[in-house]
């Protein structure tokens, strides 16, 4: 054990020792489960089980054709599925609980609540979707002899920078996996900058983009409508995965269009669905009407900005649009997932910060199916233009289309890499 991860471990010792004393109140609660103490020790997977973590929404959106294509290929293999936060949990509940054999909040990287996790989970292969790398874990799994294999790797600058701050530790940490699976060269250049081996690291694409799209028929689209008190006559427009300081610039470019187009409706969904009462107020304060979308049935009735406050419904709203712009995007937070929008054929528009998705961006910019803009006065520009010129607007959708489907392929290429492992 190097002095580092000696140092780790005592300060995680540290924090649960000085937590002991709240463990008997924290039965059944959240901390109860990160602390790994539920973990049932007489149901315990069977030898040689997959276990595959995400961090949350968005890595276990990541996920789900992966676990797809592993239950298909290894039915006989226990595959357990683990996510940290609650919002990913209930995403994984709604789309994953007849798939897989266990669904478990990921406990700290406490070397206990780590070690109970693993004899619990018996893997014979970790699969790390993404992000959230726990050093603890993956030294523990290596001392197991479990193979474990990072995929749809993605490393922001700010995760380059920390990085940096540890090169020694975390090329020691990132070595413990047999590959690295990369969304793009960017990311795979900045695990070389680190340090890690060309053979170790490899660029196989995004497995987002693998997903089975399912298009939006007529019928489910006038049951949307109907849900909300829209009309066929209405020009919508969805904002989704917005952050705070978000909403105030698309509010404004919305009040703005509405003179230009009085058809014009918005659905807003934050990216934190606690945050809907807040941008209520902030609807509400700039002479709009709004309705929280769980206030419905109850208030049906046309308003001017809907408010998405659920989980797992997003994905298909955006099949109602006829522009959609992705949040996290004007605000420096690296931008969400462009691929749900793009996939009913909807142009596509996000604001200057994608670093998170910094390929994707680029790709479906340089297809024709979205739209890159700097700030509120480019964000209302460009949606003036596109909603006057329909043509532009049927291109760029099926462009966007075209751009989704031309990216697919990541997926067996990475159950390559998998299926040397098992066997």
């Amino acid at each position: 054990m190097t002095p580092l991860l000696f140092f780790y471990h005592f300060i995680w010792t540290c924090l649960v020792i000085m937590s002991l004393p709240l463990i008997p109140f924290a039965k059944g609660s959240r901390i109860y489960e990160r602390l790994g103490i539920g973990l049932p020790s007489e149901d315990r997977l069977s030898r040689g089980s997959i276990w595959i973590h995400a961090l949350s929404v968005g890595e276990v959106v990541s996920s789900l054709p992966l676990i797809r294509a592993l239950k298909r290929k290894y039915p006989e293999k226990d595959i357990v599925v683990s996510v940290t936060t609650s919002q990913g949990m209930e995403i994984a509940r709604n789309e994953l609980k007849a798939e897989v054999k266990k669904l478990i909040t990921m406990p700290i990287d406490f070397w206990w609540s780590i070690h109970r996790m693993v004899v619990f989970t018996n893997p014979s292969l970790f699969v790390l979707v993404e992000t959230d790398i726990w050093p603890g874990l993956i030294f523990h799994l290596k001392q197991r002899g479990v193979k474990a294999i990072l995929v749809n790797g993605r490393i922001s600058p700010r995760t380059l920078n920390r990085y940096r701050s540890f090169r020694a530790f975390i090329r020691s940490v990132l070595s413990s996996f047999e590959s690295c699976l990369m969304q793009s060269d960017l990311d795979r250049d900045r695990l070389l900058e680190i340090g890690l081996s060309e053979d170790s690291v490899k660029t196989v694409g995004n497995i987002k983009f693998d997903r089975d799209w399912m298009p939006m028929c007529e019928k489910e689209h006038k049951q949307w409508l109907d849900i909300f008190s829209f009309s066929t006559e209405d020009a919508l427009w969805v904002a989704g995965s917005t952050h705070r300081g978000e909403e105030d610039v698309i509010l404004d470019v919305f009040l703005r269009l509405r003179k230009f187009f009085p058809a014009l409706r918005l659905i807003i969904a934050p990216r934190e669905i606690d945050r809907a009462v807040e941008v209520e107020r902030i609807v509400t304060g700039k002479g709009l009407s709004a309705i929280l979308r769980k206030d419905l049935p109850l208030k049906r009735k046309p308003c001017d900005v809907l408010i998405l406050d659920t989980l797992g419904e997003l994905g298909r709203i955006y099949g109602i649009a006829q522009i959609s712009f992705v949040g996290g995007s004007l605000e420096p937070i690296g931008g969400h997932n462009l691929l749900e929008p793009a996939s009913f054929g909807k142009p596509v528009l996000f604001g200057p910060y994608t670093h998170n998705f910094v390929q994707m961006s680029q790709l479906i910019v340089e297809a024709g199916g979205g739209r890159d803009v700097a700030d509120g006065e480019a964000l209302f520009e460009t949606m003036q233009e596109i909603l006057s010129d329909p043509k532009l607007s049927d291109s760029m959708g099926r462009r966007a289309r075209e751009f989704v489907e031309l990216n697919k392929g990541a997926l067996g290429r990475v159950m390559e890499y998998i299926d040397n492992y098992l066997t």
